[in-house]
């Protein structure tokens, strides 16, 4: 721990900034879990044990000014995370004075959940515009007449074949206003759009509206959730998505109307050389998002441009952009064909969620030339620690002969699916306090050992305890190519919660995820949603307007 006082921030001063738009990144340090159950509005849960992976790739200008908090004034995880911010090239990084017992003592509002920008600000969408919406007892009711209807799953694909509602289609929500033509071309059928829970139903069904969807539209009020609570059954595992190709005439017709709610939202456009200028300016973070679908990101790409598709950069914009008062520039890749509707139509909400936003316009250029880069998204990261690594057949070898502690150092999920046999789950930020417990149980063993999925969160576990007094001398070794690495030589693995040296906080188990969830929870998730809109009163930060 540092010996020299770090600089403080106040909870006024960061409500200050955010009031005045001016850019502060106000970063929650804790687990996901903890983060969930309470945090301010602009909070961004960057938690300490991932800090490397995401940092910069997430708050991309170095001096941007950073409000650093865990619990308390006096939480060791804020106090950590500065320090590691510092050493990542931050210079602007300040405590939260109080921690968020300060904020709350200073009257600041607090929120639960994630992504609570925009779940309230779909919330006072519905109470500024009212939007159409049917309930699941109504839905189920015209897909059991087999009434002329088409059910558009707004969510992630990999959400949709959790479960979704019977005989839907997966068209995630930046998708919606330039496929849902082709999947409804009789103006006459009626189209219903949901999600899990109210945001992306709300968001996909309002948007559809303003871009003159001429047919008859609805949310399924509620979600997959209000369809569970009416009683009623869901499908697993399908695989219907919305159609690759677009005819020319629907992508015109999207595009044209795009634009126009764009325009209506204040959205700029922005030529290439403009954007170089909003680049060459150090003084302002300016985020730069394709919002196409991965697939199409994978294969071509223009270079500077992290992937965020349109429907979960709105949903989830404090993951993509925890700068507040940053500018945001959105590109779909179709700029130089006329059918831009993607990009448009994400920059319409982020507008009105407060951003300064622009689509990029590239005045009719051969769009082909420009994307230049190919491959999956990769955040930036620093070089991984050198540190000694060790082979699955060594490590085999090692745990043989109970020579060996392995801590894993994964997403607990995963490590819950598969992990290497009498290997420990361990929260990274709590290594300090976990390695002392789990050497006191193995005194025998000579080695410690970190994994991961793939070593690269492990190598800096490893980094960290290498020259810890608490390892006694052992040697500290990473899993060369983490877990993956073990699966691959096949070796044999445990599954479920074997050894948990630290409890699941590293995610936020949703009311709206899986099938298992108990009713009165489902309920409370969405009695919390509706009281989202007063919280935003009370709050008084968030610079929202509906077009």
């Amino acid at each position: 721990m540092t010996t020299t006082p770090l600089a403080t921030i106040t909870p006024q001063e960061v409500r200050a900034a955010l009031i005045a738009r001016e850019e502060i990144a106000l970063i929650d340090v804790r687990e996901e879990d903890p983060f969930a159950q309470e945090h301010p509005l602009w909070a961004a849960n960057l938690s300490l044990s991932k800090l490397e992976l995401e940092a910069w790739g997430r708050i991309p200008r170095r001096d941007t000014p950073i409000a650093v908090y865990g619990n308390d004034s006096g939480d060791d995880l804020a106090i950590r995370a500065t320090e590691r911010l510092q050493a990542l090239g931050y210079t602007k990084v300040r405590l939260l004075e109080g921690g968020l017992a300060g904020w709350r003592d200073s009257g600041g509002e607090v929120f639960r959940d994630v992504n609570v920008p925009s779940k309230s600000f779909g919330e006072l969408v519905d109470s500024k515009r009212h939007t159409p919406s049917l309930s699941a007892e109504e839905v189920n009711g015209l897909i059991t007449q087999k009434a002329d209807v088409v059910v558009l799953d707004a969510r992630r694909f990999d959400e949709y074949q959790t479960m979704n509602i019977p005989g839907s289609t997966s068209v995630p929500g930046g998708e919606l206003v330039l496929r849902a033509r082709a999947l409804a071309p009789d103006p006459a059928t009626r189209v219903i759009v949901n999600c899990a829970g109210r945001t992306r139903s709300i968001i996909g069904t309002q948007s559809l509206v303003n871009a003159g969807l001429p047919n008859p539209v609805a949310a399924l009020r509620n979600g997959t959730i209000g369809w569970t609570l009416a009683g009623q059954s869901l499908e697993h595992g399908a695989a219907r998505r919305f159609p690759e190709t677009v005819s020319t005439a629907d992508a015109q017709a999207a595009s044209v109307a795009a634009i126009d709610v764009a325009r209506c939202a204040g959205v700029a456009w922005l030529t290439p050389h403009a954007l170089d200028l909003w680049l060459q300016d150090t003084g302002r973070t300016t985020y730069r998002f394709d919002v196409r679908t991965p697939e199409e990101y994978a294969a071509g790409h223009r270079a500077g441009f992290r992937n965020a598709p349109g429907g979960q950069l709105v949903q989830e914009t404090d993951v993509h952009a925890p700068v507040r008062g940053a500018r945001i520039v959105l590109t779909d890749g179709d700029a130089g064909r006329g059918d831009r509707v993607r990009a448009p139509m994400a920059a319409s909400w982020l507008a009105q969620m407060g951003w300064q936003v622009a689509v990029l316009d590239d005045d009719g250029s051969d769009v082909a030339q420009a994307l230049t880069e190919t491959g999956p998204d990769r955040a930036p990261q620093p070089a991984s620690p050198e540190v000694r690594a060790a082979s699955p057949a060594t490590l085999a070898d090692w745990l043989a002969n109970s020579d060996a502690l392995v801590i894993d150092v994964t997403a607990s999920v995963n490590y819950v699916k598969r992990h290497i046999p009498g290997a420990w789950f361990a929260v990274r930020a709590q290594l300090p306090h976990v390695l002392a417990r789990l050497i006191a149980e193995a005194p025998a063993a000579r080695r410690i050992v970190f994994t991961c999925g793939t070593s690269q969160l492990a190598r800096f576990a490893a980094n960290d305890m290498a020259s810890s007094a608490i390892v006694g001398g052992r040697e500290v070794y990473v899993l060369e190519g983490g877990t993956t690495a073990w699966i691959a030589a096949g070796l044999p693995l445990e599954h479920g919660e074997t050894r948990l040296a630290s409890p699941r906080i590293d995610r936020y188990r949703r009311p709206y995820e899986g099938t298992d969830n108990a009713a009165a929870a489902m309920q409370a998730y969405l009695d919390w949603e509706y009281g989202l809109v007063e919280q935003l009163g009370r709050d008084g930060t968030h610079h929202f307007f509906v077009v």
